[in-house]
């Protein structure tokens, strides 16, 4: 699922293509594109028609195209893509919605071949977390993510110590830090040499500090590559790849030499998915 640098790769391809254009025509094609958007597919053509379009946003996992006092957000799911490209070019096989412009300039297309990604209408509320900006109302309860002015580091670091859980689950709790996911979490915990279920109460300020700075050092490094991409599903609005999975230090490297020890990477099941970490730089807590 793409994460926080992918989808802020994709909010900056959307902020050079479609800032400052009025929308023409929404077409949906596929009504579980829009499944969220309570009052149906009509209703949300109706609402961008004629809209224009400001400077697309992000907080996290998602991402917003404000219009006046509304926006429309967009989550990516799995393989959500918004493409944009040549007015007459081909149909693609999984698009479910596509807008047109009154300048007859390129158009911007949903494509998800897994329709596990979805675009909704949604009014906009003052942030709760203080940013300048308004944030639309369904998601205002997510927290800030770590690249936000408004993200609070010593409220991080004491949230922390009030959860009772591994460092990596609380990582992964998007009321407490957004846009961090399986990914950059094993990354992160790699660079802060920290084991996943390291308990949350257990951490002191400056390990906190450096998990933070490891985040946001990772997710950058990430972001100037455009992104991680294991295949085709993930790609940004021009349709091309990200490269940093070829930097990675050890999500996906099971059984790999870690690139400070040469100890190999172990692979354990964690909610369901995949954990990687270095058994000697990251070892395990004792009763974990």
């Amino acid at each position: 699922m793409p994460e926080l640098p992918e989808v802020e790769v994709v909010r900056r391809g959307l902020e050079t293509w479609i800032t400052g254009r009025t929308v023409d025509t929404v077409t949906v094609e596929h009504p579980r594109a829009v499944r969220r958007h309570l009052a149906g597919g009509a209703d949300f053509a109706a609402r961008l028609a004629g809209r224009t379009l400001e400077a697309p946003r992000r907080r996290g996992k998602y991402l917003w195209i404000p219009f006046g006092e509304g926006a429309v957000l967009a989550h990516l799911g799995m393989s959500g893509q918004l493409l944009v490209g040549a007015a007459d070019a081909e149909r693609q096989k999984h698009l479910r919605v596509r807008l047109t412009f009154t300048d007859g300039g390129p158009d911007l297309r949903f494509v998800d071949q897994r329709t596990f990604g979805h675009l909704m209408g949604s009014d906009l509320v003052p942030d709760p977390h203080g940013g300048q900006a308004p944030v639309p109302a369904i998601i205002a309860h997510i927290a800030a993510d770590p690249f936000e002015e408004v993200f609070d580091d010593e409220a991080f670091h004491r949230n922390l110590k009030k959860r009772r859980t591994g460092v990596k689950r609380a990582l992964l709790d998007q009321s407490l830090i957004s846009g961090v996911g399986n990914i950059y979490a094993d990354e992160a915990l790699w660079h802060a040499r920290l084991h996943g279920e390291r308990p949350t109460a257990r951490l002191t300020r400056p390990q906190a500090g450096l998990l933070l700075a490891a985040a946001r050092g990772v997710m950058g490094a990430a972001l100037d590559a455009g992104g991680t991409s294991f295949d085709a599903l993930y790609v940004n609005v021009n349709g091309e790849s990200g490269y940093f999975d070829r930097s990675l230090n050890a999500y996906g490297r099971r059984d790999e030499p870690c690139g400070r020890c040469g100890t190999p990477i172990r692979r354990e099941v964690f909610m369901n998915r995949s954990s990687f970490s270095c058994p000697r730089c990251q070892p395990r807590p004792r009763g974990a």
